[in-house]
């Protein structure tokens, strides 16, 4: 759908926020991230799935990341042992659901990656949320999102259409100058420019309301 979501490791901590880190990088030695604090978690993260060590707050610990072998990576905490000898750390792994993700750690919820359309899947999310509150029932909570997507960009479907049928009104008149002047390409535009005027016509205006849906309906394909 021409958007690609991050798979790889991150890590959290108060000062440094959510850090991404790319295979490539840690393969060059290169990644950067916090390796040393007193709060946050690291995880590895997949298209709908994470696992993160959960360290408790307060508690000193070390991330590291490090190559082991071709294609294979190693990413983890380090804990200082208790007083009775024994360490102890949460974990969790499962599907990233952000509600929940928000209860269990600080920052968690930012694992739920929508690319570069996250600007626009992030709200859209949001009001599914708030649908499926009301509703209480996903199908129909899809439903009247999509609707309310619809009815948000009537105005310009309805500018895409009406311009749409005066091109098709004007088609045979451009005909009629392609055969006039198919061998001046300079006096064809000039006066196809001026017919595009006459008639207020924007040759894009079928084009580009359509253009500007585009990215919210991908974006709305990866929420769902």
């Amino acid at each position: 759908m021409g958007a690609t979501t991050f798979t790889g490791p991150a890590v959290y901590t108060e000062a440094e926020k959510y850090q991404k880190v790319e295979f490539a990088d840690i393969q060059k030695n290169k990644a950067k991230f916090a390796q040393k604090a007193d709060n946050g978690w690291l995880g590895m993260v997949q298209h709908y799935f994470v696992s993160a060590w959960l360290p408790a707050k307060g508690a000193a610990r070390e991330f590291y990341m490090r190559k082991v072998g071709d294609d294979l990576y190693s990413v983890g905490v380090i804990v200082p042992v208790g007083a009775d000898g024994v360490s102890r750390i949460g974990l969790y792994a499962g599907p990233q659901e952000q509600d929940k993700l928000k209860q269990i750690a600080p920052g968690l919820e930012l694992v739920v990656d929508y690319g570069w359309l996250t600007v626009i899947a992030a709200p859209i999310f949001w009001v599914l949320e708030l649908l499926h509150k009301f509703l209480g029932n996903w199908g129909w909570s899809i439903i009247v999102l999509t609707l309310l997507i619809k009815l948000a960009f009537f105005p310009l479907s309805a500018a895409s259409y009406k311009s749409m049928a005066k091109m098709k009104l004007v088609a045979p008149r451009l005909q009629k100058l392609k055969e006039l002047y198919g061998d001046d390409r300079a006096r064809l535009n000039q006066e196809m420019m001026e017919m595009y005027k006459k008639e207020k016509i924007n040759p894009l205006g079928g084009c580009l309301p359509i253009l500007v849906q585009i990215p919210v309906f991908i974006a709305l394909y990866w929420v769902l």
